[in-house]
């Protein structure tokens, strides 16, 4: 599989040198990845979305205002129903990103949920992947991006300009 040099920076600076092995036991603890804003730019402009990368936006209610282009919304609430389903739908792609509004609580939640029962439902079939989160959300990546609409769609200036602004 051919991938963008974006794409691939950013998987080769994820893995830690345990991981680069790509051993996918149940039993291993998650360690929990992050990318920054600059960086997901990079992977948005540069490669492919739902063949090299995903962006999954597990915010509820605060989805409403605006999103990262092409990004999934999987409502935190729901998401223990829906990740099997989610896992389905993403088992061929690399790099899995996760976030929320600020990405302290429901992205990374999401993020260890999604990894631990991937290793279990793919466990010996999985292709080697990295499962990230957006480092402080969608609310400081609207903040530099909100402009660009290849980054952001949807985005309404009533919503972000009173409550995180």
């Amino acid at each position: 599989m051919i991938r963008t040099k974006a794409c691939f920076s950013v998987l080769h600076r994820l893995q830690s040198p345990s991981s680069r092995s790509f051993s996918f036991s149940p039993s291993a603890p998650f360690a929990m990845k992050y990318i920054t804003r600059d960086e997901l730019a990079d992977v948005i402009k540069t490669s492919i979305p739902k063949k090299d990368f995903v962006i999954v936006d597990v915010r509820d209610d605060d989805f409403r205002g605006g999103n990262i282009k092409g990004a999934i919304n999987k409502p935190s609430r729901d998401f223990l129903t829906s990740v099997d389903e989610l896992i389905k739908d993403t088992k061929d792609i690399p790099l899995v990103i996760f976030h929320c509004a600020l990405s302290q609580v429901r992205g990374p939640k999401a993020a260890r949920i999604y990894e631990e029962t991937r290793r279990n439902v793919l466990y010996g079939k999985d292709i080697p992947h990295e499962v990230a989160v957006l480092r402080e959300g969608f609310a400081r990546f609207q903040e530099k991006y909100r402009d660009d609409p290849d980054l952001i769609e949807n985005w309404d200036k009533e919503i972000w300009s009173s409550e995180w602004s």
